[in-house]
């Protein structure tokens, strides 16, 4: 396959080719997000409590199957662009294999940790009993999830973005329709409750990673999983995939750092605000991940194209994704202000936490716009293999609205929460613009490197 058009094609149609793709699959996860929030919800308000409280260590463990998958995508890309197949094959390979032994891990520290967890959050037996089915059954598929990320990454870093948009559409539609089934029961299939939806989550993740695994071996995919020494040595392959991978999972994992804090701060309040706080944050999956699938769509151009001596094309990719984002959060914003109440409405029964939850919405998507600046600076930095900077971003997205949280908390009550997202969404703009501008100076400005310069680029 040649992957020379990543570097040829006008630059719109080849964002729009790339990313679309990830957006429809990134919306169908959404979905997912949505239905099984949906039919947990049906059991009873404690029920979806208590998905809200685990939801921060369940995103953890998703953290890092997905943060690593974009150290394994960065790295391969970029060997690919700059035409050294056999350091890409060995970035493949190794990638795979640490994916898997970040699932087994995963598992570990998770179940030790899930019961001292819930309990820090609730003394309602109810809601412990279902957190704990939910997090225990689900987070035995975490290897199964891993290495689907680990494949993922390797398929987008090479352009098959609708290949992997169909494999995690299949798994996503699988859960979507086994989660009614396994919830509710018919047939001969019982009611489960909780774990009904644990476990459609669970073989979801399984379906998704058959899929990978038949493309890939099938498929005649231009990257391999060699296992035997590359120019590179395996030290410098492993840095540089963690250099990229760790950066990205502290990204991922923030979010749940950040709930778990603003649970604590919440629940001093009522337990009614920190089921508000997970509904927005099934809803807001809507919004972020087709701004997700975009920044998915393009990390492996920017790295293919720095690879290759395009840092004219980088700059392109970046304002076209830059305008994309910003638009879908405009519209995020119109529908969090038009029809709040019906959105926490799927929810939540009582017209007390509707109320209250549609308040919360029109606060917080103050912040949609301008957090678009954010996300595309961070993914950008990611896709280029600069993985600090992208995780100071997400510092002061997820840790710096901790202070401000509490701060406004004490002086507006719970209400002070939810106007502390958009004055920390702003501060996150305006260092990722310095930041970005900073980087700009330093390595965007040039044009194309003449070919000779460009054989001679080191990693």
């Amino acid at each position: 396959m040649d992957q020379s058009y990543m570097k040829e094609k006008p630059l719109l149609p080849l964002v729009l080719k790339m990313s679309l793709p990830m957006v429809a699959s990134m919306l169908i996860g959404a979905l997912y997000n949505i239905v099984d929030s949906f039919f947990v919800a049906q059991i009873s308000e404690d029920a979806m409590t208590a998905v809200s409280l685990v939801f921060p260590l369940q995103n953890l463990a998703n953290a890092a199957g997905i943060g690593f998958g974009v150290g394994i995508n960065a790295a391969v890309s970029y060997f690919l662009g700059a035409g050294r197949q056999r350091s890409a094959d060995r970035a493949a390979g190794l990638g795979t294999l640490l994916s898997l032994v970040h699932g087994l891990i995963l598992i570990a520290v998770c179940l030790a940790a899930s019961g001292p967890f819930v309990w820090a959050f609730t003394q309602n037996p109810a809601t412990v009993d279902y957190a704990l089915e939910y997090l225990r059954t689900v987070i035995l598929f975490t290897p199964a999830f891993t290495l689907g990320l680990a494949f993922e990454k390797i398929l987008q870093a090479v352009g098959k973005m609708k290949t992997t948009m169909f494999c995690m559409a299949a798994g996503a539609v699988a859960n979507i329709i086994l989660d009614p089934l396994f919830i509710m029961g018919w047939g001969f299939i019982p009611a489960m409750g909780v774990f009904g939806a644990a476990l459609a989550t669970g073989l979801g993740q399984v379906l998704s990673l058959i899929c990978y695994l038949a493309v890939f071996f099938r498929a005649g995919i231009p990257v391999r999983l060699r296992l035997k020494k590359s120019p590179e040595t395996d030290v410098g392959l492993v840095r540089r995939l963690y250099f990229v991978g760790v950066p990205a999972t502290l990204n991922l994992a923030l979010p749940s750092f950040m709930i778990t804090a603003l649970n604590a701060i919440l629940a001093a309040f009522s337990e009614t605000y920190v089921l508000i706080l997970g509904v927005y944050y099934k809803l807001q999956t809507f919004i972020y991940f087709t701004v997700s699938g975009v920044v998915q769509g393009i990390r492996p151009l920017v790295g293919y194209n720095l690879g290759a001596g395009r840092p004219d094309r980088v700059r392109g990719i970046f304002r076209i994704t830059l305008i994309f984002s910003a638009g879908v959060m405009a519209v995020g914003t119109l529908l969090c202000l038009i029809i709040p109440e019906p959105l926490m409405g799927l929810f939540a029964e009582t017209p007390e936490t509707v109320s209250q939850g549609a308040e919360a919405l029109r606060i917080i998507s103050a912040g949609f716009v301008v957090s678009a600046l954010s996300v595309v600076v961070s993914g950008v930095f990611e896709g280029l293999g600069r993985g600090m900077p992208s995780l100071v971003i997400s510092l002061l997205r997820y840790v710096a609205i901790i202070p401000i949280a509490w701060g406004m908390s004490a002086l507006f009550g719970a209400v002070g929460v939810w106007h502390s997202f958009w004055i920390t969404e702003l501060i996150a703009a305006l260092a990722a613009g310095l930041l970005f501008a900073a980087f700009f100076r330093r390595h965007l400005r040039g044009t194309a490197l003449p070919p000779e310069e460009r054989s001679g680029q080191k990693a």
